[in-house]
């Protein structure tokens, strides 16, 4: 039997009881009370220190003192145990609360490793905080078809854990598309043939009118710019469809046909454009080529539709470091909208993407901001909400939760959520979280890097989880800034002393 650490007090519930101890337990230890001929298993969610003889009656510190000297240390631990369930009865929760006196044990490891045993298709993600003999498995099937939010403070430990993640997923041949905001994870050692690096490049003739128009930056009141802008783009576009326009850019083609326009406007006698359509004109082409100079690298006749790219059994990673927010919202948004659109038509005919796929995205608070509408918010919550029925999965991955758009958090049934020490980064994650209780949010403050609250339909009950440490080389830690600093001025000593040696071999004084 394990050890007793303390007895039931006071009026008991079906969902918590009340201890007191003499012993310190920890915060996230599981528990096991025998009441009623069941075996119910707890977690200790909190914990205070007091004396009954030294209380908050007492102003006098000498006073303390003197009752030290005679009483000794006459401390006692009181707490609460949340319910989570029967052991024997599939983790139901009992119709009968635990009587006063019960005794509260520490819970059996054994019982503890099957609980959190995914009989099929589990991932290990770590260890039990309070009993590292006890392996954290979560189920793949769960995570991916429910979504999941991967949320912490920066320096927490994300990197990591969506690295676990996706190692895991890859050792039962998942197919994972990482959106990669800052280059994190292009470089990071998956294994041999494992990884899918992938250039922020669309073919523009698959994107929508509306999506180029938003890289174009013509206003949606600018309804002159947009007639025009259309015309020009439905042109361009069937020129090219129908091989009349081999290899000549796609840009360049609209520019052709507003300069055209442009021209025959500035004509004396030209009846057919006023001094307003020149004005407009002229504006579009200004914008248009803005947007060469600042987009033309994502745009190329030579790149495949981004379904076909797709490679199963990888960590397919689109590198978006070198693209601005602005850009990576357009070629987020276009994805997200071609792979639901693709598995809902393989589903469909058997023609499309013909593997699930698991979207996992970094810095997701840009894409999909609480207070911003963006390209991107609209298909992540349109995914959030339909993904499960076509096996598209959606990880959100975010060091800001506050930022993040409360309605696709909301969707996520599984949350892994690190350090987080911001109340309003903690409340926003609470609302958005049924199973998010306020002794749970308390220990976000003071969990350690790595530490995490796992919950969710992934495991059977919520669990305080030492993440494993994954394995490959990451290149999204922080920097060692002082054997950078000490780096860079030896390589600037380098440099001066070779420009001394040069000069100086030139028969200078240096």
């Amino acid at each position: 039997m394990n050890e007793v650490i303390g007895r039931c007090i006071g009026e008991t519930s079906l969902v918590d009881v009340s201890f007191i101890s003499k012993e310190m337990p920890r915060v996230g230890e599981y528990v096991s009370l025998k009441y009623d001929e069941k075996n119910v298993l707890g977690m200790i969610e909190s914990l205070v220190r007091g004396s009954v003889s030294i209380n908050d009656q007492i102003y006098d510190p000498l006073t303390i003192e003197k009752i030290k000297a005679i009483e000794g240390d006459d401390h006692y631990v009181k707490g609460t145990v949340k319910i989570l369930g029967d052991i024997d009865n599939d983790l139901r929760i009992p119709r009968t609360p635990a009587p006063p006196g019960t005794e509260i044990r520490v819970a059996d490891s054994e019982v503890l490793k099957r609980i959190f045993e995914v009989d099929k298709y589990g991932l290990k993600l770590g260890k039990l905080i309070t009993q590292d003999e006890v392996a954290i498995e979560v189920d793949i099937n769960k995570m991916v078809s429910r979504h999941l939010a991967v949320l912490a403070m920066t320096g927490a430990g994300k990197s990591n854990t969506v690295s676990v993640i996706v190692d895991g997923l890859l050792n039962v041949n998942g197919s994972v598309l990482i959106f990669d905001m800052h280059s994190e994870y292009v470089n990071t050692d998956f294994g041999e043939y494992k990884v899918n690096a992938m250039k922020p490049q669309i073919n523009p003739l698959y994107l929508s009118f509306g999506e180029i128009k938003q890289l174009s930056n013509i206003p949606s009141n600018a309804y002159v710019q947009e007639r025009y802008f259309f015309k020009a783009y439905k042109s361009a576009r069937n020129s090219l469809m129908q091989g009349s326009a081999t290899g000549k850019d796609f840009i360049a083609l609209i520019q052709s046909k507003l300069e055209g326009w442009l021209q025959e406007a500035e004509e004396p006698d030209s009846k057919s454009f006023n001094a307003s359509d020149k004005k407009s004109l002229a504006d579009v082409l200004n914008k248009l080529e803005h947007m060469r100079d600042k987009y033309g690298n994502i745009l190329s006749l030579e790149a495949k539709d981004i379904i076909d790219s797709l490679k199963v059994g990888k960590a397919n990673i689109l590198d978006l470091g070198s693209v601005d927010e602005f850009a990576s919202d357009v070629v987020v948004s276009h994805i997200l909208r071609n792979v639901l659109k693709s598995r809902k038509e393989f589903l469909r005919t058997g023609d499309g993407l013909e593997f699930p796929i698991f979207l996992i995205l970094e810095e997701a608070h840009i894409l999909a901001p609480q207070n911003r509408k963006t390209e991107s918010k609209l298909w992540i919550s349109r995914i959030a909400r339909e993904g499960r029925k076509f096996s598209v999965g959606l990880c959100m991955v975010s060091q800001s939760p506050k930022s993040l758009d409360s309605d696709a958090l909301s969707q996520a049934n599984n949350m892994i959520i690190l350090r987080l020490v911001e109340p309003t980064d903690q409340s926003h994650v609470q609302r958005a979280s049924e199973s998010l209780s306020d002794d749970l949010i308390a220990q976000l403050p003071s969990l350690n890097i790595g530490e995490a609250i796992v919950l969710g339909l992934m495991t059977r009950i919520p669990t305080l989880v030492k993440i494993d440490e994954f394995k490959g080389k990451i290149s999204g830690g922080d920097l060692n800034i002082v054997e950078e600093w000490s780096k860079s001025h030896k390589n600037q000593e380098k440099t001066i002393n070779n420009q001394r040696k040069e000069y100086e071999d030139l028969g200078g004084d240096y």
